[in-house]
């Protein structure tokens, strides 16, 4: 581009970028926030950011939003525990003692879950119980 070598690609497959490196959720070097302050519910546009949550009403995961391989990072920006409610047919794995179901997350915590597929999830944090 414009006499300037941008993109190099190795005979191992390995790419180097001369720019930012960037999809349609924004650059791949950070992470979008999307900043609620009502009860909400986890959905697949979620996948990949950090959902902030400013309301003592916490967040409730839904069966088939979410597909294998997907991450989403949950932050308590309140005052308050909130619960991180499991919806129905859901599985939510507690990585810190293998129990399923809803999870607390102390005032400031955060937490990320990793979904094994549509309906299974691991959960992990600081401040969760």
């Amino acid at each position: 581009t414009n006499s300037r070598n941008c993109l190099s690609i190795t005979s191992a497959g390995a790419a180097t970028f001369a720019g930012t490196v960037s999809d349609s959720i924004g650059d791949l070097r950070s992470i979008p926030e999307n900043a609620r302050g009502t009860t909400y519910t986890l959905v697949a546009t979620d996948a990949g950011k950090c959902v902030t949550q400013t309301h003592s009403s916490g967040f409730t995961i839904d069966n088939s939003v979410f597909s294998s391989g997907d991450a989403v990072t949950m932050i308590n920006g309140t005052g308050s525990d909130f619960t991180i409610t499991q919806g129905s047919g859901v599985t939510l794995y507690n990585t810190a003692d293998a129990s399923t179901g809803n999870r607390t997350l102390a005032s400031r915590g955060m937490a990320t879950v990793w979904f094994q597929s549509a309906s299974v999830g691991y959960i992990s944090g600081a401040g969760l119980s």
